[in-house]
């Protein structure tokens, strides 16, 4: 029988506050995890905590911008002054400031797009990692797109790092799988969060983007979180640099 129980387990979920974040850590703890919610924003987090403390699950709320370094470190020193461990973490923070031609992109776009998108999730991964060597392994899932397969229109810059975390969620799974530590990638397609706000609310894009979906529409946040408990939990104990697409059959 399948078993995806991840009692006893510490999982570190960014950009919880909020879409598939929130959705992650809500199925994360229902099955048994110990939630860590991390994003920029106090208010929001709390919320998400109080809903899954509502149903008798463990969640504890810590706010950092993972796009600066100086910030993880202490978010990793406060985990391990609580909790002495880390089993579990999904790097789902994620930001896009531009939506248009790659050639109206000036540096401070590039910047914030690349250390939340990229420079983010990697030095997150260095520091869960030596935590996970003392739990004698874990497992991690780096929340990429569709984007970073196949271009968004006028999202090149975001389509850029998010191909560029499939590469590094291939590269690290080869370096930390000795070290019992799995690495795999989530691919969503358009699901309805803020995020997506600017594509879902105009009905023209929109439908063009419908027409070329299978299933003919788009997720909801709750549709993911099946597959990444899937990734971080002992039933996926031979998967790792694998990217689990989720796509409403886009890219089929």
């Amino acid at each position: 029988m399948t078993d995806f129980s991840l009692k006893g387990k510490i999982a570190l979920i960014t950009g919880a506050s909020r879409g598939i974040g929130e959705a992650i850590a809500m199925t994360l703890a229902a099955h048994g995890a110990h939630c860590i919610l991390v994003s920029r924003k106090a208010d929001a987090l709390e919320t998400v905590a109080e809903k899954i403390r509502e149903n008798h699950d463990k969640a504890d709320a810590i706010v950092c911008n993972t796009g600066h370094p100086e910030q993880i470190e202490l978010l990793f020193k406060a985990v391990k002054d609580r909790f002495g461990k880390l089993d579990i973490l999904v790097n789902n923070a994620a930001t896009n400031p531009h939506f248009g031609e790659m050639l109206t992109v000036d540096e401070r776009i590039w910047d914030k797009t690349n250390d939340v998108n990229l420079k983010g999730p990697f030095f997150m991964i260095q520091h869960a990692t030596r935590l996970m060597i003392e739990a004698d392994g874990g497992a991690i899932v780096n929340v990429s797109s569709v984007n970073g397969i196949r271009p968004g229109f006028m999202q090149g810059v975001y389509s850029i790092t998010k191909a560029g975390l499939i590469s590094m969620t291939k590269a690290f799974a080869k370096e930390l799988g000795p070290k019992n530590i799995r690495v795999n990638a989530l691919i969503p397609g358009l699901t309805d969060t803020k995020f997506a706000k600017t594509l879902m609310e105009n009905k023209s894009l929109y439908e063009v983007y419908a027409r070329q979906v299978p299933l003919g529409r788009h997720a909801e946040p709750s549709e993911m979180a099946g597959a990444v408990l899937y990734l971080v939990s002992d039933e996926a104990s031979f998967t790792t640099g694998s990217c689990l697409t989720c796509d409403g059959g886009l890219l089929a």
